[in-house]
């Protein structure tokens, strides 16, 4: 990553910018973070559904490790947004490499939450978790994910 990058967003001539190679580069690294986030979820409820017994610790620590890991990674996801917010619709919309690979993600963060949270129950069945550790599920606001996207699409 450069984070000495110009706001410039476009060469002399009009093609998209120079930072996109480096943009996609970072968000399939994120993404590889978000697979490996996957497959220990995967794991956990492999382990949660058996009749053997779960090791709690096991899995704790290899979600700190990977923790750090996507902490890291954001950090590089954060400055790469400025400049492509600073691109023109026309020209984000013309990068499909970076469409491909967002939706990508979003794909992979929903089947994370919905099976982290399966294991939350499943965790809570067993009596590893107190009840007050336990995220609410309570219904989000009936327009929580339109207005989600209206903050951070500048559209």
């Amino acid at each position: 990553m450069n984070p000495n990058l110009t706001p410039d967003t476009t060469n002399p001539q009009g093609k998209p910018a120079s930072f996109i190679p480096d943009l996609v580069r970072d968000l399939r690294a994120f993404a590889a973070v978000c697979e490996e986030t996957l497959a220990l979820a995967c794991r956990e409820h492999q382990a949660l559904a058996g009749a053997g017994n779960y090791q709690p610790f096991e899995f704790c620590q290899l979600r700190k490790d990977l923790l750090g890991r996507i902490d890291s990674v954001m950090v590089g996801i954060r400055r790469w947004r400025l400049l492509w917010q600073q691109c023109s619709p026309v020209e984000r919309d013309s990068v499909s490499d970076v469409k491909a690979v967002i939706q990508m993600l979003q794909d992979l963060i929903v089947r994370v939450l919905q099976l982290d949270r399966e294991n939350q129950q499943s965790l809570l069945r067993r009596g590893l978790v107190p009840a007050r550790h336990v995220t609410s599920c309570a219904a989000p606001p009936p327009n929580f994910v339109a207005n989600l996207y209206r903050r951070h699409n500048p559209h």
